[in-house]
């Protein structure tokens, strides 16, 4: 089963967890991005994300599909991201994966926040302790100017 959901409410790591465990897997591997208080030796208090929703949940179905094409033995996968504000230490992203041996799984959970990055238009605005705020890019964006 494939989860996928855009979210402006914190995200729960054991409910997610628990989406996607099964009872003929063995692994189940997550990638957990959080809110961090710095960048570049600026104070970050929050993060604020913005999506193009149906792109999104579309391309993080698409993801999910890629995903099942290069291993077969995936189980169930849950990709969640938040939208909205997101101070430090909260989650901002959740991709969680299920399957019978931990090898495919730790694999594709590091394929899948790549693809994320490179290819869900989804844009983060960093918000800082001296009131300022910038838009970042992340570096894998397929759109990025050179």
């Amino acid at each position: 089963m494939d989860y996928t959901e855009l979210s402006k409410e914190p995200l729960d790591i054991g409910a997610i967890n628990t989406l996607v465990l099964h009872e003929s897997c063995g692994a189940v591997s997550m990638f957990i991005g959080t809110t961090r208080d710095n960048f570049e030796s600026k104070k970050v208090l929050s993060l604020e994300y913005e999506a193009y929703e149906p792109m999104a949940i579309k391309s993080m179905k698409s993801i999910c599909s890629d995903i099942r094409s290069k291993w077969p033995d995936i189980k169930n996968i849950a990709i969640f991201h938040r939208l909205g504000l997101v101070p430090v230490k909260e989650a901002s992203v959740i991709i969680a994966i299920s399957s019978p041996h931990r090898e495919s799984s730790l694999q594709a959970v590091s394929h899948a926040i790549d693809e994320l990055k490179k290819s869900v238009p989804i844009w983060k605005k960093e918000l800082y302790d001296d009131n300022n705020a910038e838009w970042k890019e992340n570096k894998e964006c397929q759109w990025r100017n050179k």
